[in-house]
């Protein structure tokens, strides 16, 4: 007993004290929640003992069952196409206006700040105003591609198989961009304007200092924001819920709507666990990702 508080008077127990108890509450919070819902994905799971923890073990079989569904690959597809199209136009468009306000010209802090609004805002109401925009019938976005010419009768982005995905994709990148902007922007200005000024002297034009200075140092957080925005992508949710739920006919459906969609209105919660282990790899392998990139950022 007395090691133990001279450890706490001495600082290194103090400091164990506090990883610890965090780390508890994590494990408590997160821990325990994931290991149950991995346990659930290899075992039987029914109303009726969903309260027990002790059920029929299956091995496999819900993953077989999952992948012999006809609807498993093409909800997969959509999951893929969702992520890699809403993580390239948030990056492109938030490092554009990253390094359009890294000009520092008058007014660009308050007009960066305005950016944020999109990102502080719940997921349900970004939802709920797209949906106004993207209606098939008075939709602010089908107004404007018909004056500039581009369709001659209306969209139905929410009700058309072939729109229906790309029109929680267009929501999406709104919504994320602004958080990719000020990211990129943090990691522009940690680059020395020395290096600018002698490229500069040196001959190089705009597009030879940005493909030789810019992109190269900004290596490491291009690598966590695309592993962040892995990460958020797959756990968006209420876009799909706001907009389309999934539909027509799972045009618009992705493995994340599609877990809870199984799990809590058809009661299969087995094979909804089983979607989302399967998620969880793909995160756990983004969170490396990210890692690997903060730690070489770290290292300089």
């Amino acid at each position: 007993m007395r090691k133990i508080l001279s450890s706490l008077t001495d600082g290194r127990g103090f400091d164990i004290g506090l990883v610890a108890f965090p780390l508890g509450f994590l494990f408590l919070m997160s821990g325990l929640p994931l290991l149950y819902n991995v346990l659930m994905s290899f075992q039987e799971v029914d109303m009726f003992s969903l309260g027990t923890l002790f059920r029929p073990f299956v091995g496999l079989k819900n993953y077989v069952a999952l992948f012999s569904q006809r609807e498993t690959w093409p909800i997969f597809a959509n999951t893929a196409i969702f992520v890699a199209a809403s993580i390239a136009g948030q990056f492109l468009i938030g490092f554009g206006l990253a390094l359009f306000f890294w000009t520092n010209f008058p007014g660009a802090s308050w007009l960066r700040g305005l950016f944020l609004v999109s990102w502080v805002m719940p997921g349900l109401v970004v939802g709920a105003i797209w949906n106004w925009i993207l209606s098939g019938d008075f939709g602010v976005l089908n107004f404007f591609l018909r004056e500039a010419g581009l369709i001659s009768q209306n969209i139905f982005w929410r009700s058309d198989p072939h729109y229906s995905l790309w029109a929680v994709i267009i929501a999406n990148i709104w919504l994320g961009t602004s958080f990719n902007m000020i990211l990129l922007s943090v990691g522009l200005s940690g680059i020395p304007k020395d290096l600018y000024e002698a490229a500069e002297l040196d001959g190089a034009n705009v597009w030879q200092r940005f493909w030789t200075i810019t992109l190269p140092m900004m290596r490491s957080t291009i690598g966590a924001i695309v592993s962040l925005g892995l990460i958020f992508t797959l756990q968006q949710f209420d876009l799909f819920a706001a907009i389309t739920a999934g539909g027509p006919n799972n045009s618009s459906n992705v493995a994340q709507y599609w877990a809870w969609d199984l799990s809590f209105k058809q009661y299969d919660f087995a094979r909804g666990a089983t979607i989302s282990v399967i998620m969880i790899i793909f995160v756990m392998l983004a969170s490396l990702v990210y890692v690997r990139s903060t730690r070489q950022e770290i290292r300089g």
